[in-house]
């Protein structure tokens, strides 16, 4: 069994933040007892003799060499990129990380849109519908529109690359008469009109699960189609605040925003507490509705847990740390339920076939257990003060990676096997952000 049961946690004194890594923070004790301070010292201790950190995090830099989300992929993804930007920016030239980033600014659409995937035009030959630019000719580039979380992706990736790089002059760089600062509004204006329900005050996306980009009916899951039930989840809104957060941080103060972007990821935050937020089960609702419901009226959507968007959640500071301890609990729980699974876990229990036939239960996103989520929510703990359960709910994945001598898209809860993509960037990139954060939070201990 890969979870430990822990209680408790160790930060229940004062805390002070501090930044160490772009868009994330790390806790620091300002106080507390003799015998929690020596606790938390021998802690922090053993946190920088884990060789085994090491070992993953080594591993993981010399994966990061490259862009593409992994060897099954010819694609570089911007939801991959921007989870392993800070990786590599510490072992590439920052023109070459910078120039992939305008890449993806160079491929936006004319109403604001940002693309899923670039790939060279000459491997541009699998199903999807591509598009293609005079300002970057030699590349195509795809958009699976179910999904909501590209702009916001982007937005994060900028503030990053800005905060290892200090290039501020990043942002006044103009693409077609336009800068980046301006391209960077057009993206989040694009879905406040494209991708926005009134009823909620929320963003909306297909449904898929939780942070998915298949849809449930058999079929090219990936685009719009008739078959479309738009619904409103936690994913896309924590998504698209932590990005609202990231422009607002990066933004020069003289520059004249155009709208109150500050009011807007406020309102977002209140109605994710109003309409999404279970406060009584602790959990998030997968989706509220706005055409009717892919699944049968027998089915209790409700039932199941959403860990990634959760995480992202956290992340974007929707949470007490009361709530993160009941997340926590609950993702732990879930976990426990199956031989292989560790908190990456996507959800609890799966969608049954008859609901979801385009994915079955413990495939891919349907209870498939995604490092790339689990190890954001190791960051999550780290940020909130969270340390003792951090360490406990990293070390199965970082097992993992040494026993499978690799990172990997997903692996299989009943049986532990490996599954997906090889050399998984998105995993390399969310366990080295953690290690960097478990780390600097053990050296500021010393």
């Amino acid at each position: 069994m890969f979870v430990h049961n822990i209680q408790g946690h160790i930060m229940k004194k004062t805390l002070s933040i501090i930044p160490i890594i772009a868009g994330i923070t790390a806790p620091v004790f300002l106080s507390g007892n003799v015998t929690a301070q020596n606790n938390t010292r021998t802690l922090a201790t053993a946190v920088l003799a884990d060789s085994r950190l090491d070992t993953v995090q080594a591993r993981a830099l010399r994966l990061l060499t490259g862009f593409s989300a992994g060897t099954s992929y010819g694609e570089v993804w911007i939801r991959d990129f921007n989870t392993f930007i800070n990786g590599s920016l510490q072992v590439l030239p920052h023109d070459q990380v910078k120039e992939m980033l305008l890449l993806f600014f160079r491929m936006q659409g004319a109403d604001g849109n940002i693309p899923d995937g670039v790939i060279p035009r000459e491997k541009a030959n699998v199903g999807y519908q591509y598009r293609y630019s005079d300002l970057a000719p030699q590349w195509a580039a795809h958009k699976n529109t179910v999904e909501t979380d590209q702009e916001s992706s982007l937005i994060q990736a900028v503030r990053k690359y800005i905060a290892v790089t200090g290039d501020e002059a990043f942002l006044f760089l103009a693409i077609n008469d336009k800068t980046i600062l301006q391209r960077m509004e057009a993206s989040m204006a694009y879905l406040l009109k494209e991708r926005w329900s009134e009823k909620y005050g929320l963003i909306k996306g297909a449904t898929t699960i939780d942070w998915g980009d298949v849809q449930p009916e058999t079929g090219w899951g990936v685009a719009i189609n008739e078959k479309t039930k738009w619904a409103v989840d936690i994913y896309d809104n924590a998504m698209f605040v932590i990005a609202i957060q990231d422009f607002l941080a990066i933004k020069p103060k003289d520059y004249q925003a155009q709208r109150d972007w500050h009011k807007i990821a406020t309102d977002i935050r209140k109605n994710v507490r109003k309409h999404l937020w279970d406060n009584r089960a602790q959990k998030y609702i997968p989706h509220l509705y706005l055409n009717g419901s892919p699944f049968s009226p027998s089915f209790n959507e409700k039932e199941i847990l959403y860990t990634g968007g959760t995480a992202c959640a956290i992340l974007a500071g929707f949470h007490t740390s009361k709530e993160i301890a009941a997340i926590n609990r609950q993702m732990i729980q879930a976990a426990a339920k199956e031989k292989f699974a560790t908190i990456g876990i996507t959800v609890y229990p799966p969608y049954p076939a008859k609901e979801f036939p385009n994915m079955h239960p413990y495939v891919y996103q349907n209870a498939g257990d995604w490092t790339w989520f689990g190890g954001r929510m190791i960051q999550a703990l780290i940020i909130n003060g969270f340390i003792q359960e951090a360490i406990a709910e990293l070390k199965p994945m970082t097992d993992r990676v040494i026993a499978q001598n690799g990172f990997f898209e997903w692996y299989d809860v009943q049986t532990g096997t490996p599954k997906g993509s090889g050399n998984f960037r998105g995993e390399a990139g969310v366990l080295s952000d953690a290690i960097t954060l478990l780390k600097k939070w053990a050296i500021n201990q010393q």
